[in-house]
């Protein structure tokens, strides 16, 4: 599975835990650091945590891959999940806000993802 679609099925894992306001930033073309970012919240630390269970599986069910690294799990405000190619953050709306990764990495491409049943 190439980069793009397995942002797309993180962001579907994150959908299935009810994220909230989920976005995929295209940035290959921008840094060396990943070709792909989710970036979604959680409304509460339990819940950040349940979103990123929910990614970590679904990668690991569907595409055989494990995260690189992982951040944040313990906290539950932010989580970082590194696969490499794609980075997933899910982020409590207070940490999201004030760290606007969107706006950071804005010079890349935005995708707001939408649930299609």
């Amino acid at each position: 599975m190439d980069s793009e679609g397995l942002a797309r099925l993180a962001a579907e894992a994150a959908d299935d835990r009810k994220a909230v306001d989920i976005r995929l930033l295209r940035v290959e073309d921008v840094t060396t650091l990943t070709d792909w970012f989710v970036v979604c919240s959680g409304l509460s630390d339990v819940q950040v945590r349940a979103i990123a269970r929910s990614v970590e599986d679904r990668l690991e069910a569907d595409c055989e891959r494990l995260p690189l690294r992982r951040e944040g799990v313990t906290q539950g405000r932010w989580v970082l999940l590194d696969y490499g190619d794609l980075i997933v953050q899910v982020l409590t709306p207070q940490e999201r806000s004030y760290y606007d990764l969107e706006a950071f990495w804005g010079h890349g491409e935005t995708i707001h993802f939408s649930h299609t049943p």
